[in-house]
């Protein structure tokens, strides 16, 4: 760590200590001559400032909160990705928090969002109730919300009832009328609303096709590969089987496949099976599935962020992401 301090700076300019803070923290207020000096003289003695004194200047912490579900799950590894490299492009440092109860999301909504702890907060897939985002606003944190809905706050949404629409679509094209739907529990005690919507999408598609929806052809449960496995084998072993599938997330849709390849079924013959988020491993399986811009809301929602942190008296923006069919191996007609 270098010897020398800010105070040798000011002396071998031939300026006041104030004037290199300013130079430092980028102010406006600082000539140009003065400040190339500063700059010469910080590169000439190889000065490096305080982090924690720059921050105390500014009055910052430089630190972005991420507070994020299962983020061991590929959607949101990706959307993190995405919020990762926004914010490498910054000064200011990631601060993550897993969420995996609800009594963890409770904790963190009451304890994350104080200004001497962070200066903006990321919220993944985690809806806040009105009086959550009414103690956050009051505390004055500039947050935005990713794939979870608040109107009092930014948002970056995605329109998973379009996305179940597409992939329910695909397959009553492709002359399929008993299509099977498999998801997480519609009703969680996290409010993750993403299975709910994309079952709108689906049961929307068959209502506009004639095509009556069947109960007993939806299947919900814990979200997982194996649990999607044993809901598939349950659905595929029926008197009268589903031809196709459609599971609300590639991590089931592996399930299905998995499933499928246990009874002897064929994949796309004697079964189609599309998935959701279009994650890595999708394109290694040739999985049909709804492609969702994760990496991307990630990006975006940093920006967002950053300008909430500059002007925080910005009126709330809601951004929405579409969603894009994309066709591989696993999907054929009847």
């Amino acid at each position: 760590m270098s010897s020398v301090t800010i105070r040798d700076v000011a002396r071998h300019a031939g300026v006041g200590v104030g004037t290199v803070s300013r130079v430092l923290n980028d102010s406006p207020s600082v000539s140009h001559n003065t400040r190339r000096r500063v700059l010469a003289t910080i590169k000439e003695l190889n000065f490096q400032p305080s982090l924690s004194a720059r921050r105390l200047s500014l009055g910052k912490t430089f630190n972005v909160a991420v507070i994020v579900p299962f983020f061991t799950r590929p959607v949101f590894t990706e959307r993190l990705r995405g919020v990762e490299h926004a914010l490498a492009q910054s000064d200011f440092d990631l601060v993550l928090f897993n969420v995996e109860t609800v009594g963890r999301r409770d904790a963190c909504f009451r304890s994350v969002a104080r200004r001497e702890r962070i200066d903006g907060l990321l919220v993944m897939s985690l809806s806040p109730w009105d009086h959550e985002a009414e103690r956050w606003l009051e505390a004055q944190v500039p947050t935005v919300l990713i794939d979870a809905r608040q109107p009092a706050l930014n948002r970056i949404v995605i329109d998973d009832v379009e996305g179940g629409r597409k992939a329910t679509e695909h397959l009553l094209e492709l002359g399929h009328r008993r299509v099977g739907f498999i998801s997480d529990y519609l009703e969680d005690p996290f409010g993750f609303a993403s299975s709910r919507d994309r079952f709108e999408g689906y049961y929307m598609a068959l209502e506009a096709a004639d095509v009556p929806f069947r109960p007993e052809y939806h299947r919900q449960g814990i979200h997982g590969r194996e649990q999607a496995k044993k809901l598939a084998l349950e659905l595929l072993t029926m008197p009268e089987r589903p031809t196709a599938i459609f599971a609300a997330s590639d991590t089931q849709a592996i399930g299905v496949l998995a499933a499928a390849r246990e009874l002897g079924f064929r994949v796309p013959q004697d079964l189609s099976v599309i998935g959701y988020d279009d994650i890595e491993l999708a394109e290694y399986l040739r999985l049909t599935t709804i492609h969702q811009p994760s990496y991307e809301m990630g990006v975006e929602g940093v920006r967002l962020l950053l300008e909430a942190i500059d002007d925080p008296s910005n009126d709330p923006q809601e951004l929405l992401f579409s969603t894009n069919l994309v066709v591989r191996a696993t999907t054929a007609a009847v």
